[in-house]
């Protein structure tokens, strides 16, 4: 009997080591209330593909005020920039007009103003007495990373461009520890079916929160993150467009640079004169070419 009860002994020992001895065999268990408790909600393929549609239908023009900081390279380069906050006015008209003015902050001189009208970009510099023109479809030219900023990049991240319905769209769920995304994504077609564009779903509230687009071959061209969508401060729809994101982090990993926007105030669907988005070489700045074979001497 005294066998019995010592090898009884060390079988309650051994399975209280082990976890068995606990609730159902859980170390730790914690119970969330319930309004702390996350909601993945629910949504099929076309209830999403028209909830996106709808925002890019729907946004005709935007005229934004932000604070934006660049960062250029990365550690795959080896040299990483940071670079001063600067506020910068985003006007933008569907489908390629656009034009961004940065201003240093506090004494408001302009750092950078840049405009595309969907085939030529212009980039003004007053710094450094420079105005870059150039094809909006030029690849990377500069190995100064913040030399590759284009103003059509933040064109494509803030005016998005509608799936078509003749195009072929994939639903699929990704999940996380914390969060829960519907992704759409958007096949090329032709000769061989390639990703174009993902669109992430936070399934919390269903709103877009990430939009990746590629190029041929699968390369990641831009990496656009977004969140914090509120109502705009003034609109003349009354669609889901009344909504904008007011965080925004851009990524082009190809250029080798980032801009993280704060979005102060948008207005979004107002008319916006076209003179307002020329932009002149100024007097006395040098003439750079970009993606142009230089002239011989």
């Amino acid at each position: 009997m005294r066998r019995v009860k010592t090898c009884l002994v060390l079988a309650t020992l051994a399975a209280n080591s082990c976890g068995c001895g606990s609730r159902n065999g859980v170390k730790g268990h914690t119970e969330l209330p319930p309004s702390q408790r996350s909601v993945a909600k629910d949504a099929t393929r076309e209830e999403l593909f028209e909830a996106y549609n709808l925002i890019a239908r729907s946004t005709k023009t935007l005229n934004a005020t932000v604070e934006l900081k660049p960062t250029a390279g990365s550690k795959y380069s080896g040299l990483i920039d940071e670079y001063h906050e600067v506020k910068a006015f985003i006007l933008a008209v569907r489908p390629t007009e656009i034009r961004v003015i940065g201003q240093a902050p506090v004494i408001g001189t302009t750092v950078f103003d840049m405009a595309s009208d969907g085939e030529t970009f212009r980039v003004s510099i007053p710094p450094k007495k420079k105005f870059l023109v150039g094809p909006v479809a030029v690849e990377r030219s500069s190995s100064k990373p913040i030399e590759n900023l284009r103003p059509q990049h933040l064109l494509d991240a803030l005016l998005w461009p509608e799936i078509r319905k003749e195009e072929s769209v994939t639903l699929r769920e990704y999940n996380e520890e914390n969060a829960r995304y519907y992704i759409l994504t958007v096949l090329r077609g032709g000769y061989q079916v390639e990703v174009l564009r993902e669109i992430w779903f936070d399934r919390s509230e269903l709103q877009v929160s990430r939009m990746l687009t590629f190029g041929p071959k699968g390369v990641l061209l831009s990496d656009v993150r977004l969140g914090d969508w509120q109502p705009s401060d003034a609109a003349t729809s009354s669609t889901a467009a009344a909504l904008f994101p007011r965080a925004i982090r851009i990524e082009r990993p190809h250029d080798d640079y980032q801009l993280d926007l704060r979005v102060t105030k948008v207005i979004m669907n107002e008319e916006i004169p076209a003179e307002r988005f020329k932009l002149e070489q100024p007097a006395g700045a040098e003439l750079v070419p970009v993606g142009k074979a230089p002239e011989s001497k």
